[in-house]
C-alpha cells in the first residue's frame, strides 16, 4: 500500500493538500472570474433587451432567444434553480435543459403543448421578479442606461458561480493530468494516444495514456472512464498496467457526497480483472479523513499531489 494504510500521516496529508488546492485557486480562480463576469455581463445585458428589458416576457420573446432562460432564473426573488423552476411551473424538464445547453427549442414536440409551457415559464418568472433590482418595472417604463447597467451586473454576479464553477474544475482536472504527463516523461516513460478498445494486457510497456474507456463487470459491458493509464516499464505478472483517477475538491462536502463512485469503479474492476487490477486515485484538495478511510475500506489506494513521488512506490 502506498497512503491508504497510513492514516498516522492522513491529518499532515490533508493539511498540506488543501494549503496545495488553496494557493492554485487563490492565483487562478479571479482571474478566470473575472474573464468569465465580463462575458457574462454582456450576455444577461442582450437576455434583458431580448425581453423589453422584462417588460415583455412573452413566449415570442423567449422563444426567439430559448438560451436566456438561465438568466432569466436569476432574474427572480429568490433566484431559481432549474428544477424549482420546472417544479413550479409544471412544465417540461427536457424542454428547459435543451434551452439552456442548448439554446434551442425541440422541433419534435407538439406546438399546442410547447406554447403552454412556455407560457407557463413566462408566468413563473414574472411573478417572482425582484423588483428591487429592476425598480422600473414597477413604474412600466424603460429604464435608465445607468439602471440597466447595474442591474445586468448584479444577475452576472448571480449566474457567474454556476458559469464559472465548471470551468475552474476543468482546468484543475488539466492541471494534475498535466503534472502526472510531466512526470513520467521525466521518467522516460511515452504517452500514446487513442488506446481505447486495446487489452489492458496488450498495453506496451513504459507507456501511458489519457482517458481511456475500459471494459468491466462480470461480461465487460461496462464502459469506465480512466483518466491515466500507465504500463510500468517491467511488467507485473498479471501484465495489468496502473489505473489513475485524478480528484480535486475544493470542499469536504461534495466529496464525501461522491465517494461510492471510485468504490463502485474498483469492484466493477475486479470483477472483470481480479484482485490485481489497481485503481490508485490522484488526490488534490478537500479530502478528509471520513473519505480516506471509506475509500482505504474498499482497497482503494491514492498518490496525493503534494506527494507525486510516491509513484515510484508503484514501480513507476
Amino acid at each position: 500500500m502506498i497512503n491508504a494504510d497510513k492514516p498516522h500521516l492522513w491529518k499532515k496529508d490533508i493539511i498540506a493538500s488543501v494549503d496545495l488546492f488553496n494557493d492554485w485557486f487563490l492565483k487562478f480562480a479571479p482571474v478566470t472570474y473575472r474573464k468569465t463576469r465580463r462575458n457574462t455581463v454582456g450576455m444577461v445585458t442582450d437576455a434583458i433587451k431580448s425581453t423589453n428589458d422584462l417588460l415583455d416576457i412573452t413566449v415570442d420573446s423567449i422563444g426567439a432567444n430559448p438560451g436566456a432562460l438561465q438568466i432569466l432564473r436569476m432574474t427572480t426573488a429568490p433566484p431559481l434553480a432549474r428544477d424549482r423552476l420546472i417544479g413550479l411551473s409544471h412544465c417540461n424538464k427536457n424542454l428547459v435543459i435543451r434551452m439552456e445547453r442548448k439554446g434551442e427549442l425541440p422541433v419534435r414536440m407538439n406546438e399546442t403543448e410547447l406554447y403552454k409551457n412556455l407560457e407557463s415559464i413566462c408566468k413563473i418568472v414574472t411573478e417572482l421578479l425582484d423588483i428591487d433590482i429592476f425598480p422600473w418595472i414597477s413604474l412600466g417604463k424603460k429604464p435608465t442606461d445607468h439602471e440597466r447597467e447595474r442591474a445586468s451586473t448584479i444577475i452576472a454576479d448571480r449566474l457567474c458561480g454556476a458559469v464559472t464553477d465548471p470551468i475552474i474544475r476543468n482546468a484543475q482536472e488539466q492541471r494534475q493530468l498535466n503534472l502526472i504527463r510531466e512526470y513520467l516523461e521525466t521518467k522516460s516513460y511515452t504517452h500514446v494516444e487513442h488506446l481505447s478498445g486495446t487489452p489492458l494486457t496488450d498495453i506496451p510497456q513504459g507507456t501511458f495514456t489519457f482517458r481511456m474507456n475500459v471494459p468491466a463487470g462480470d461480461d465487460l459491458s461496462i464502459n469506465i472512464p480512466v483518466d491515466v493509464v500507465i504500463q510500468p516499464k517491467k511488467l507485473r505478472t498479471s501484465k495489468l498496467p496502473f489505473l489513475i483517477e485524478a480528484k480535486s475538491a475544493g470542499d469536504y462536502t461534495n466529496v464525501n457526497k461522491r465517494r461510492k463512485e471510485e468504490a463502485t469503479k474498483i469492484r466493477q474492476l475486479k470483477s472483470a480483472y481480479g484482485s490485481e487490477i489497481q485503481l490508485i486515485l490522484f488526490l488534490c484538495g478537500y479530502f478528509d479523513a471520513g473519505y480516506l478511510g471509506y475509500e482505504a475500506s474498499e482497497e482503494l489506494d491514492w498518490i496525493w499531489e503534494h506527494r507525486i513521488d510516491d509513484f515510484e512506490k508503484l514501480g513507476v
